[in-house]
């Protein structure tokens, strides 16, 4: 589906099979000389004929086409490689850069991540290879540039800030019109679904609160003059503030639920998942997909980690597994 959102502004829908996020938003924005294409889809074969057809019903020319990637996850870079040409640009973060042209450290820390998070004893592998992040991730690309935080970029009368929003993702990067109070904002701010937060990271040594500064980068956002904000995922936005609002409300529901759930004692992050609740359909935690307990477990551990860091829980190392309880 292609919809005309404003003049030369353009949402394309992307389908995500068998993903619970249903399909991903692109926004295509025809300029003068440049056009500038935000996210992409995941690096697989249903999400690329979506992408070509939009390009023939758009006459789209891809070889005056810069791509912006919003955050490393496949759904949003997976097919930076495959659309890109010679000469074109590739904006975006510092730590998605790195991982677009293969020199991410994802699998390095990923078996411990299962490991530590106590995953592994629920029977969840630490094959990567079966994460679809990792299946779906783009070929390795080359003209990538590491836009910083208020760098410009510039498309016909469009002038889009940089905004970092660190949180759901280490360099998470929102685009701000300021002329035409439009965000794009990735998968920062979502209508009706709540972005996943995980912990990038090994839960024994991570040494950034990530839920922590996804608050801070609500807060950033907050202090925009925002009157549409268009999401990578699901419906556009007209009310950004009021969003904001619902999701600090979301996740500090959520501290006080896993601070419940531990009582008196002593979980693992995938302990903890197991018990919270979840917006899906399968109601066992023994029938959950693979990928939706891994999800689970990082949104268990982030919201934790938040608690560590605020002196309300403890955490210990035990046999390669990091337990948590509430501070005595």
């Amino acid at each position: 589906m292609i919809e005309q959102i404003r003049e030369n502004l353009y949402r394309i829908e992307i389908p995500l099979p068998q993903n619970p996020l249903k399909a991903l938003n692109s926004y295509f924005i025809r300029g003068t000389d440049r056009n500038i294409l935000i996210d992409t889809g995941f690096n697989r074969d249903e999400c690329r004929a979506a992408m070509d057809q939009a390009i023939k019903t758009l006459d789209i020319s891809l070889e005056n086409t810069d791509l912006f990637i919003t955050h490393i996850h496949s759904d949003h870079s997976g097919l930076a490689g495959y659309l890109t040409r010679p000469g074109n640009k590739i904006y975006t973060g510092l730590y998605t850069k790195q991982g677009l042209c293969g020199s991410s450290n994802m699998a390095n820390y990923f078996e411990d991540l299962i490991k530590q998070s106590g995953l592994i004893e629920m029977g969840v592998t630490t094959d990567i290879m079966i994460h679809p992040g990792y299946r779906y991730r783009s070929v390795p690309v080359s003209n990538l540039i590491a836009v910083q935080d208020d760098t410009m970029i510039r498309v016909r009368d469009f002038a889009l800030q940089c905004i970092n929003t660190t949180g759901h993702a280490p360099d998470h990067i929102c685009l701000y019109d300021a002329k035409h109070k439009i965000l794009f904002s990735g998968d920062h701010i979502l209508g009706g679904i709540t972005p996943n937060n995980t912990i990038w990271g090994v839960p024994w040594t991570i040494q950034v609160d990530y839920l922590g500064e996804y608050f801070k980068s609500l807060d950033i956002i907050d202090a925009l003059d925002v009157e549409l904000t268009l999401p990578g995922h699901r419906g556009i936005l007209s009310d950004c503030h009021g969003r904001i609002k619902e999701l600090k409300i979301h996740h500090d529901n959520r501290l006080d639920s896993i601070l419940d759930i531990l009582g008196t004692r002593s979980m693992t992050g995938a302990e903890v998942a197991s018990e919270m609740e979840w917006d899906i359909d399968i109601k066992s935690w023994q029938q959950f997909p693979w990928a939706q307990k891994l999800f689970a477990a990082g949104e268990a551990l982030s919201h934790l980690t938040h608690l560590v860091f605020k002196g309300i829980v403890d955490k210990c190392l035990k046999n390669g597994i990091v337990y948590y309880q509430k501070t005595l």
